[in-house]
């Protein structure tokens, strides 16, 4: 079916939640049965049943039986959400650098290859070179727009959910990812749309959404506010390597029978731009399998 909604959409409407990407990462950490979730994460018994089934039904997780008196299962991980490493990577070393409300500090990230506490650094997969907001230029696929990416709906988060459950520990860049008008707002900024005119036009969202969503990015220090424009701060702008890997990871996952959603073209060597993360110590490209934490 053509003229619904594309890979980012449908990548939004999947991932954009307090929980989700949390069960994903204890998964990819080895927690596969219902206890090695409520040991690791502060969730509640509904939450976690809700987000498992959906897991499941988005090709996330499997489920497995291994116990039939009671009935007992365990959630392996599959390639999809193996896939998804790289934008974990990129959120936890954004949340670790850049936002400080942390109850507790994350730890560093270690590459198991050369042993060395490490930070990701994003490259073109076909230069090898190292590239910033700077050095990308997009362009809409033959399935994109505002409106096709995004989405319908999102889980509705419960008051204070955002600071007492999984957004205590990715929480600024759950107000971008969960929400399904704020991704859509961070996109605009990194391709020069700074006017809240501009937004509001080229975004079709309420003129409410679009100041509040503002006020949050200010607030949080994304975004700054200058003679009636929203630039990017520095912080805002080193969020990059999440959206461009979650870009990566939809149009993978989720492809449009039109084409991409999105284009992205490297300026350095004029090549389609796929992102690929490297070690800042050993220069090696990174691997899933060979990230732990410190």
């Amino acid at each position: 079916m053509t003229g619904g909604p594309n890979a980012v959409a449908r990548m939004l409407g999947t991932l954009g939640d307090e929980w989700t990407l949390l069960i994903v990462q204890q998964a990819l950490l080895g927690a596969t049965r219902y206890g090695d979730f409520t040991d690791a994460l502060p969730v509640s018994h509904s939450v976690l049943s809700a987000r498992l089934r959906s897991l499941v039904d988005e090709d996330l997780l499997t489920r497995r039986e291994y116990q039939t008196r009671p009935s007992r299962a365990e959630y392996p991980v599959t390639p999809r959400s193996r896939s998804l490493w790289p934008m974990l990577t990129s959120i936890w070393e954004w949340e670790r650098t850049w936002v400080t409300e942390h109850v507790t500090p994350l730890p560093a990230m270690r590459h198991a290859s050369c042993g060395a506490d490490f930070s990701p650094t994003l490259t073109c997969r076909a230069c090898d070179t190292q590239s910033t907001e700077k050095d990308v230029v997009a362009q809409w696929g033959p399935s994109g727009s505002w409106a096709r990416s995004t989405p319908s709906t999102t889980h509705r988060r419960r008051s204070g959910e955002r600071r007492l459950g999984a957004g205590a520990l990715f929480p600024q860049t759950m107000s971008v990812i969960g929400d399904r008008w704020g991704f859509a707002l961070l996109v605009a900024a990194f391709v020069g749309i700074d006017r809240f005119t501009d937004l509001q036009t080229e975004l079709g969202a309420p003129p409410g959404t679009i100041a509040h969503r503002l006020a949050t990015f200010t607030a949080e220090g994304i975004l700054h506010s200058t003679g009636g424009r929203y630039r990017l701060t520095e912080k805002g702008r080193a969020f990059f390597p999440v959206l461009v890997c979650a870009l990566e990871w939809a149009q993978r996952w989720y492809p449009d029978p039109e084409g991409p959603a999105v284009l992205l073209t490297h300026r350095g060597c004029g090549r389609r731009f796929h992102p690929a993360l490297v070690c800042d110590q050993c220069c090696v490209r990174l691997r899933g399998s060979r990230i732990m934490t410190a």
